[in-house]
């Protein structure tokens, strides 16, 4: 097989929308351009699609929705792990696209084909698991039988940051329970949805099951659909603020509804914690997607008693890490995805820096073309800087000091957001008062990664409601039905 080039990668990638099963451009032929974050270029452009668009992509879903829940389970199951081989099979193609599109390394965007695909795996074997029951009133008199059945039409809202797998992690249970799609991905990184909605027409997803729609003018195109009394299910992977709106949209038709929002995670090390497996996690918690991830450790939260270790260790660390171009070899730490997320993020670090903040490696903008910024280590950070209340979204890690379990909980839960937490220790009881006392979604003790397509991912709080993944994850896009019989 020919080695895979950025050209032969972004000629996989379809550039219209695909509405009914079949690949057209945008009502007038309008167009938006897509962008490389490490060089500023245009990639390509790709189909900008329309209100008129739009309600054609929900069309399709609705015609579609009867046949493909009547569709044996089975035979959905085959589609869904028909398309995770050929994405298995296209890994290097699709690495490419997403390093392209995001900017992250080509070792990072191969590992998130590999997480992404296993969501079609899982979901493929969760679609022939859908279970009722039956039971005998207590009264006698009656037979219970409760089934579950497909939610309906759904509309599907994407982000940048993971393009491959947020897709996946929402298109997955849905096709499995018998749901129809309209996905709509992020206008920064629209390629690799493209790619995906490509290999499921290849895995035989029959016509007007998924359509995908790409537009510069999300909120307009997407409102209509939302507030259509044909959508029964909204799912969104966001900001807080832009869940809010959609939360408020879909009242009026009362859709199921499932957000996963921002995060603002706490890391935890005690003083009993293994520093090296801590440094280790860190590493992977911090820099795991350059930091643009909503699980991203965005507090570091250390004890007073190994602080002063942690914070050099973890410092060199990520001082030593390369920052260039993600197709470059070598590269391990690519550009953020936009001009205006450096700005924050540079902000984040003078504000820090202002109120006492000390940098131990980074914290300077580089010159240059690309939205570059270098791995950065904050120690001392005051409780009022900003970088420890918002989402930080890059490479910078600021670090604070606890003095008492108390104390660290306190710290830890300080925060309107509540996705995930992480805790070094190696106390197995202080491991279970520290999980329960934690107001999160998620919690990783001793590691610094804790997505799992067969774990439920979502958080509490203000970082919305629903999980995806794990047995859970089908159940977003299932409803129960109770029959009573009379024998």
């Amino acid at each position: 097989m020919p080695a895979v080039t950025q050209k032969s990668a972004l000629e996989f990638a379809p550039t219209g929308l695909y509405v009914d099963g079949r690949w057209r451009p945008a009502t007038g032929g309008a167009t938006f351009a897509v962008h490389d974050p490490a060089t500023g270029r245009t990639l390509t452009e790709v189909a900008d699609a329309s209100v008129e668009d739009g309600r054609a992509a929900l069309d399709a879903a609705v015609a579609a929705q009867a046949d493909w829940a009547a569709t044996d389970p089975r035979e959905r199951s085959e589609i869904l792990r028909r398309a995770f081989e050929l994405l298995t099979g296209r890994a290097e193609t699709f690495a490419m696209l997403m390093t392209l599109e995001m900017g992250k390394s080509l070792a990072e965007s191969r590992g998130e084909v590999t997480y992404g695909a296993e969501f079609f795996r899982w979901f493929a074997e969760e679609a022939v698991r859908i279970h009722g029951r039956y039971a005998v009133a207590p009264s006698g008199g009656t037979r219970l039988v409760t089934m579950r059945q497909p939610v309906g039409p759904v509309m599907a809202i994407t982000p940048w940051n993971f393009p491959l797998a947020m897709g996946t992690r929402k298109v997955g249970p849905a096709l499995a329970a018998g749901c129809t799609v309209v996905l709509k991905p992020a206008g920064e990184t629209p390629l690799t949805t493209l790619a995906l909605a490509r290999v499921l027409e290849e895995a035989g997803l029959p016509a007007g099951v998924l359509n995908v729609i790409t537009t510069s003018r999300t909120a307009e195109v997407s409102e209509p659909i939302i507030r259509d009394p044909r959508l029964r299910k909204l799912t969104f992977t966001g900001s807080t603020g832009v869940g809010r709106t959609l939360v408020g949209q879909s009242a009026d038709q009362l859709l199921r509804v499932s957000m996963e929002l921002g995060g603002n995670a706490p890391f935890l090390v005690f003083e009993d914690a293994d520093l090296e497996r801590a440094v280790d996690g860190a590493m992977l918690a911090k820099m795991r997607n350059i930091g643009e991830a909503c699980t991203a450790a965005n507090r570091f939260i250390v004890h007073e008693s190994v602080a002063e270790e942690f914070s050099a260790r973890l410092a060199e660390r990520m001082g030593a890490l390369t920052v260039g171009k993600g197709t470059a070899k070598g590269a391990e730490v690519g550009p953020l995805i936009t001009e205006a997320a450096r700005g924050n993020v540079a902000e984040l670090v003078e504000d820090a820096v202002t109120k006492g903040a000390t940098v131990l490696t980074g914290g300077e903008v580089p010159t240059g073309k690309g939205w570059f910024y270098p791995p950065t280590v904050l120690a001392d950070v005051p409780e009022g800087a900003r970088v420890l209340r918002e989402e930080i979204f890059g490479p910078v890690a600021p670090i604070t000091t606890f003095t008492s379990e108390e104390e660290a909980i306190r710290l830890a839960n300080s925060s309107e957001y509540g996705l995930v937490a992480y805790a070094f220790t190696e106390d197995g009881a202080r491991t279970l008062r520290v999980s329960e006392a934690l107001e999160f979604g998620m919690v990783g003790i001793n590691q610094g990664v804790v997505s799992n397509p067969a774990a439920p991912f979502g958080g509490v709080k203000h970082s919305g409601f629903g999980r995806e993944g794990g047995f859970e994850g089908i159940e977003e896009y299932l409803e129960t039905k109770y029959v009573g019989i009379a024998p």
